[in-house]
């Protein structure tokens, strides 16, 4: 068996179990590199033709329709072999076509009957002599660009009418590039310069954030690989979510609660500002994401954190009122700005879960009121782009909590470049804007 048909094998594997179990891609890519050993070269295959395939499913499937007419049912793994197939065909320049169905035919004869094979080798041949369809077929500009990026049709018009066209669209094509990776420095313990130095010397490509002044991009070389890494001097995390910790602004001795903490790359950024000294309660619900808050603060030589398993609707039950000075509800989201990195989310969101996690967002912001000192911050943040849930979210909580109002101040606390996208209390980042992820901060203050 060749190597590359391994990595298609796994391709195959991980695309239909993503699509029975609703499983998490990043997760699956990682395990199953791991597992079979592939090599760096391997593993970039794998990573390109997963993602690629699930990025664009929607615009394939549309190359795929007019060619499976006559198919009454395909079996999932055929119709997800048959994807990863276009996909290469499509985007990718320097696979041969010949190599392509030769791997596709090869899946196929060992998966299923000698007509599967002679079905996909078929289908393949058609198109390669047929060409794509031309998507200048679809006349409602929505539906066409909802085609042409692989965005979920409800999704794209509740953009549009949120962010107009033109902004959509931006959002939609920066979807479909891929993420790269940014690492925040942990300046309690080392600078910038220090950090990029080292990084060189290790033979890491990085490059200065333009956006964070306390942040790095990766031009080559995954940075959790790096010594750098293991030794606590960075923190893998968006540069999106990076603009908490200026939010909140955390001050050396106060306390903080992180409501919904895991995996602690606020936690920490906030440990970092106040100079490892204070406290910072961080919760979460489950056990292994607890562990995950310690891991990160240990590597960190941080002590002031503190990571328990609890509910954060119970947090009221929990504390006494107005025992901290500031608190962050990074809240549970429907994640629609992080789908260039899990380009899964977009085809498993529905629009009632928009409906259910903003309800679940205003009830977290709610049971941690009480618990804000006097004069205190309460910051309320998303990894999702949507109005419903982030600005809608906001405006409920401060309707219903005469006892807060909009710290218009944060604009202060934002970094220069950030500035231009701060309204009032509020800060809102579309993927293409730093081209990072979709991002949502509101701020309120307790009056004394």
């Amino acid at each position: 068996m060749t190597k590359h048909k391994r990595v298609r094998e796994a391709a195959l594997e991980i695309l239909e179990t993503i699509e029975r179990e609703q499983a998490y891609s990043n997760l699956l890519l990682n395990n199953t590199i791991e597992k079979n050993e592939f090599s760096p070269v391997d593993a970039a295959l794998l990573t390109e033709i997963t993602y690629g395939t699930l990025q664009k499913q929607m615009t394939i499937d549309f190359y795929l329709a007019p060619f499976l007419k006559k198919q009454k049912k395909l079996e999932n793994w055929v119709r997800q072999l048959l994807r990863l197939s276009v996909y290469q065909m499509a985007f990718l320049t320097k696979i041969p076509e010949r190599a392509i169905f030769h791997e596709a035919v090869e899946i196929a004869k060992k998966r299923g009957h000698k007509g599967i094979s002679s079905l996909v080798n078929g289908v393949l041949r058609s198109i390669q002599r047929s060409g794509f369809p031309s998507f200048n077929t679809i006349k409602d500009a929505n539906e066409r660009l909802a085609i042409e990026t692989s965005h979920p049709q409800w999704l794209v018009n509740r953009w549009v009418k949120q962010f107009g066209f033109e902004r959509t669209k931006a959002m939609c094509i920066e979807n479909l590039e891929a993420p790269q990776q940014t690492a925040r420095i942990n300046e309690w313990l080392t600078s910038k310069d220090e950090v990029m130095a080292m990084l060189a010397a290790e033979g890491f490509a990085v490059e200065a954030s333009d956006s964070i002044p306390n942040a790095i991009k990766s031009v080559k070389g995954n940075l959790v690989k790096s010594n750098v890494f293991k030794k606590g001097f960075i923190t893998i995390q968006d540069e999106s979510s990076m603009l908490v910790g200026f939010a909140l602004a955390p001050k050396e001795g106060e306390k903080i609660l992180d409501a919904c903490a895991a995996p602690g790359g606020k936690t920490t950024h906030i440990g970092e500002k106040m100079k490892n000294t204070g406290e910072i309660i961080a919760l979460d619900l489950h056990e292994h994401k607890i562990k995950l808050i310690r891991e990160n603060a240990t590597r960190l030589k941080l002590t002031n954190i503190k990571a328990e398993k609890m509910d954060s609707k119970l947090v009221d039950t929990h504390f006494p009122k107005e025992s901290f000075d500031k608190i962050l509800v990074d809240a549970p989201c429907s994640g629609l700005g992080v789908v260039k990195r899990k380009p899964d989310i977009k085809y498993s969101k529905r629009e009632a879960d928009i409906e259910r996690l903003a309800n679940i967002q205003l009830e977290l912001l709610s049971h941690a009121a009480d618990l804000v000192k006097k004069g205190g911050i309460l910051v309320y943040s998303t990894c999702t782009v949507d109005r419903h849930e982030n600005a809608g979210v906001a405006k409920k909580f401060l309707d219903s909590h005469p006892e807060f109002f909009a710290d218009d101040t944060l604009v202060e606390r934002m970094p220069v470049s950030i500035r231009s996208f701060v309204s009032g209390n509020q800060v809102e980042i579309l993927p293409q804007d730093l081209k990072s992820d979709g991002f949502f901060i509101a701020c309120f203050r307790k009056k004394v």
